[in-house]
């Protein structure tokens, strides 16, 4: 039998991306969760804890809980972060799965892309991101096996960029970013639930470490309902 506060979170959870509880809104007190409910201050407690820390509201001091906006993500333009650190803030509504992990020789154009020879090895990976139930991202990661020599599946469904840093003692250092609107692929559909969109937003990423080595080349293809892509700009 689940935990109660399970109960009531997901209960609440499906309200607010179903927007029967509209975004910018207040959620009812802890007294009045408790009476529809019928449950304990504690069993409520926790599970506002839990919808808080999975981003669905945000508690302020004397004022109570107040329901995001979780119809869109906002990913950084200009920054470099891994999608590990961009959906901490929505907790376990986020799930990665690893589609593919090989070791393969780059194709003609992966090749002059990445400034190697087409001897050279290549990792390929895979992952589908998965929001809220929905397969919404599919990232296609390809790095040079003489600088990453070693990749696992677990080190993928964690964080790339983590091990890389953190065990490979690699930094990586800066990126040239080009965004795209295409047309979706036969893979796209496979991997991605599109069903009625006939568009997605490609973000390709050129990675290099410190040293000016690039080492990585990425495409991030997002359904395009989901996402914000956002940057702060300042006139000099």
């Amino acid at each position: 039998m689940r935990n109660k506060f399970i109960k009531v979170y997901d209960d609440l959870a499906d309200k607010i991306q179903n927007e029967e509880i509209k975004a910018g809104s207040l959620l009812p007190s802890e007294n009045e969760l408790t009476e529809m409910y019928n449950s304990s201050r504690e069993t409520i407690r926790k599970a506002l804890k839990m919808l808080s820390e999975d981003g669905y509201i945000h508690k302020v001091q004397g004022k109570g809980s107040i329901v995001l906006d979780i119809s869109k993500f906002d990913f950084p333009v200009s920054g470099l972060v891994s999608f590990k650190e961009v959906s901490r803030k929505i907790g376990h509504r986020a799930k990665t799965h690893v589609a593919e992990l090989s070791l393969t020789e780059p194709t003609a154009e992966l090749a002059e892309n990445m400034k190697i020879s087409s001897r050279q090895h290549v990792w390929k990976v895979l992952r589908v991101r998965e929001i809220d139930r929905e397969k919404i991202i599919l990232d296609k990661d390809f790095l040079v096996e003489e600088l990453v020599p070693i990749l696992t599946e677990e080190i993928c469904q964690n964080s790339i960029y983590e091990y890389i840093e953190g065990e490979l003692g690699l930094s990586i250092s800066f990126a040239k970013k080009e965004i795209t609107v295409e047309e979706p692929t036969e893979e796209d559909r496979n991997y991605l639930n599109l069903d009625g969109y006939s568009n997605i937003v490609v973000v390709k990423n050129y990675v290099y470490l410190d040293d000016a080595r690039l080492f990585q080349y990425t495409e991030s293809r997002h359904r395009p309902d989901k996402f914000r892509f956002v940057d702060f700009a300042r006139r000099k």
